[in-house]
């Protein structure tokens, strides 16, 4: 069965960084585009990034850009968001997605920005 689970969240200072990291399981991670979402406390939950099966191609959303980096290592199934220039309205739920007939998510990693 589909797996995915998160790691690397945390309590960060704004201007900090954070690194995000998502095992999945359960299916051909090479043949999937995999994305990132969030859920800030009261919201409904939204798109951060997005990357290709191959990695050549990512989008991200407007907030975020400049700042997020997704990647992925084919090799370890493993799909990372990488956190900079962290910001309070970054602090939300993070996670990962797959959508392989159907969406499958991740138990979700907490990040919080504050001072």
């Amino acid at each position: 069965q589909v797996q995915l689970v998160e790691s690397g969240g945390g309590l960060v200072q704004p201007g900090g960084s954070l690194r995000l990291s998502c095992v999945a399981s359960g299916f051909t991670f090479s043949s999937y585009h995999m994305s990132w979402y969030r859920q800030a406390p009261g919201k409904e939950r939204e798109l951060v990034a997005t990357i290709t099966n191959g990695g050549s191609s990512k989008n991200y959303a407007d907030s975020v850009k400049g700042r997020l980096t997704i990647s992925r290592d084919n090799a370890k199934n493993t799909v990372y968001l990488q956190m900079n220039s962290l910001k309070p309205e970054d602090t939300a739920v993070y996670y990962c997605n797959v959508r392989r007939y159907r969406d499958y998510w991740g138990q979700g990693t907490q990040v919080t920005v504050s001072s």
